[in-house]
């Protein structure tokens, strides 16, 4: 199979299905369990962990040969993160002045929830751009491989519980049930997009493959540690959340060095 063909398949699979499944899955159940939420979102905050540490932030590194490169990409690492943060606090403040300029809708929960799940599929479009470029980078550097399959699967997993953050919040709000999949689903296509950048970008120079890769693994890291970890503490405050953050880390480490794929 073409490589370019692959890498937009597969984020297509893992984006926009594992949003959309999400999606369904909201639809289904109606209502969130807060344990089995938390312990998930927990859970794959962990696996990301691992992907960033031991396989994006290594191939990055090897991806140029420099002497400074592991201060570079410290560097654009740190500034993925910051990228994304300030692409998310620019939603939420674009949210707040147009809850301000319609006072009325406060009153009524409604255009709260509707604006809410908007608002949510519109950041979780924001940083599936870098997120694909993930997948895309891997693909150029080693082909059809498990690393990039792997790298997918987790976005995939990622997606569920963000899937159904989306829904949930819309299906509440009135709309039906086809239209709040649709949303979460449409939420997913930047992650080809994303793809197709991180594809084209790798093949062109190392330099501007390991700044793909940071910048992508700063962006994954700041949906970690400020979406994933803050929110399944909300869902529930125990220990059992934490255990299932080592356990997603574990196989992460599992699955990265089962194969043979370390750096």
């Amino acid at each position: 199979m073409d490589p370019v063909l692959f890498a937009v398949l597969l984020t297509a699979a893992t984006g926009v299905g594992g949003l959309a499944l999400g999606g369904v899955l909201a639809a289904l159940i109606k209502r969130e369990s807060p344990r089995g939420a938390s312990l998930l979102l927990s859970f794959t905050a962990g696996l990301m962990l691992a992907i960033v540490a031991l396989d994006m932030v290594p191939e990055a590194m090897e991806a140029i040969e420099d002497q400074f490169h592991p201060l570079l990409v410290a560097i654009v690492l740190v500034l993925g993160f910051v990228v994304t943060y300030l692409l998310n606090c620019w939603i939420d403040k674009s949210a707040h002045h147009e809850d301000k300029a319609h006072p009325h809708h406060c009153a009524c929960g409604h255009h709260d929830l509707h604006t809410a799940g908007i608002v949510l599929a519109a950041a979780v479009a924001l940083h599936n751009v870098p997120v694909g470029m993930a997948v895309g980078a891997t693909v150029a550097v080693q082909g059809i491989c498990l690393a990039s399959v792997l790298a997918a699967v987790t976005i995939g997993l990622h997606n569920l519980p963000e899937g159904m953050s989306i829904a949930i919040p819309l299906l509440h709000d009135g709309s039906k049930t086809w239209s709040a999949i649709a949303v979460a689903a449409l939420s997913g296509a930047p992650t080809v997009l994303g793809a197709l950048l991180g594809y084209f970008v790798g093949n062109q120079a190392p330099a501007a493959l390991a700044a793909a890769l940071a910048l992508a693994g700063g962006a994954m890291l700041y949906v970690v540690f400020f979406e994933l970890l803050p929110e399944a503490s909300l869902q529930w405050k125990s220990h059992w959340a934490i255990l299932a953050t080592v356990l997603g880390f574990a196989l992460g480490v599992l699955l990265i060095f089962s194969h043979g794929h370390h750096h």
